[in-house]
């Protein structure tokens, strides 16, 4: 059995190990965090190709991720994934290609994820595969390939660090979980390029607000001023938020990159690492098509269990 080691526990880590692991692959997911504080866990979890680029790759893997989260969707309780009606305003409409907005519809609907019932539901079929998930920390892709002749790298924010990419950039988010007064669908408002945007996800746990798209910011501590003006904002779209029970404030960076890095590279000792990473503010859109793009190119080098 080819034996593999996945860098990173976050949505693209885990569906790229996932896809390994049920073809057939020996997989284990080394994720410095545990799932709640990974990026993707503090993630609202709407399906939106944002802040990622190329923009034309990203449509067509955020397309067939749709596809699969379709599916998902048929059992919301256990995976977390529900497709959810919703309304869009300002720029966010006008600057999505028409291929996505065919696809979600109109009115709208399109995937909204629960990711602290998403997450856990990927490891459970990474297990059920024989698949492994460690808490462990990379300090370089030399150390995971002395364990594992191929390495899939999905570090996100972390590939400054693990391989010196100096080109991923955060992109800070700060969002607030309030109580839901009884609002069913989503709305989004955002212009292309904007430091705040507006938006109400209903999460089972709570309806999300947000939010904020702060380029090289890393403080990950809330911003009092920032979790008023995010309320005060959805409170324009629905008044009834402006007196709603804050229950928690998150904040998130986004690992931003000019281009998202999906490719092959050979390291020194002769191991063979997939990069996948880069995903911005749409790493839970794409995950499964960039999932299985890492796939394929692993086939392409002629790893066997990565046929099909």
């Amino acid at each position: 059995m080819d034996e593999v080691i996945v860098v990173g526990g976050g949505v693209s880590g885990l569906t790229t190990a996932v896809l390994l692991a049920e073809r057939g692959m020996g997989v284990r997911v080394w994720s410095r965090d545990r799932d709640a504080d990974t990026a993707s866990g503090i993630s609202g979890g709407l399906c939106w190709p944002y802040r990622i680029e190329p923009r034309q790759k990203a449509l067509e893997w955020a397309v067939r991720s749709f596809r699969k989260f379709a599916w998902l969707a048929e059992q919301p309780a256990l995976t977390g994934v529900r497709l959810v009606r919703g309304t869009l305003e300002g720029g966010s409409s006008s600057s999505v290609p028409p291929e996505w907005m065919s696809l979600i519809g109109s009115p709208p609907r399109t995937p909204l994820v629960d990711m602290q019932t998403y997450l856990p539901y990927l490891r459970r079929r990474l297990t059920a595969a024989g698949g492994r998930w460690e808490q462990r920390t990379a300090a370089s892709l030399a150390e995971v390939s002395a364990e594992a002749p191929v390495v899939v790298d999905c570090s996100g924010l972390g590939a400054r660090e693990l391989v010196g990419d100096t080109e991923v950039r955060p992109v800070r988010g700060q969002i607030v979980v309030v109580e839901n007064p009884g609002i069913e669908e989503w709305f989004l408002s955002s212009e292309a390029g904007a430091s705040e945007t507006t938006y109400v996800l209903p999460q089972p746990y709570g309806l999300l607000l947000g939010g904020t798209a702060d380029e090289d910011e890393e403080e990950t501590v809330p911003d009092p001023a920032t979790t008023r003006a995010i309320v005060e904002r959805c409170a324009r779209v629905h008044p009834e938020l402006a007196q709603a029970r804050v229950l928690e404030v998150r904040v998130g960076l986004r690992p931003y990159r000019p281009r998202v890095r999906l490719e092959t590279e050979t390291l020194p000792d002769g191991t063979l690492c997939v990069h996948n990473y880069g995903h911005g503010g749409a790493g839970v859109t794409v995950s499964w098509g960039c999932a299985l793009e890492a796939v394929r190119l692993l086939g392409a080098a002629g790893h066997k269990g990565t046929q099909g």
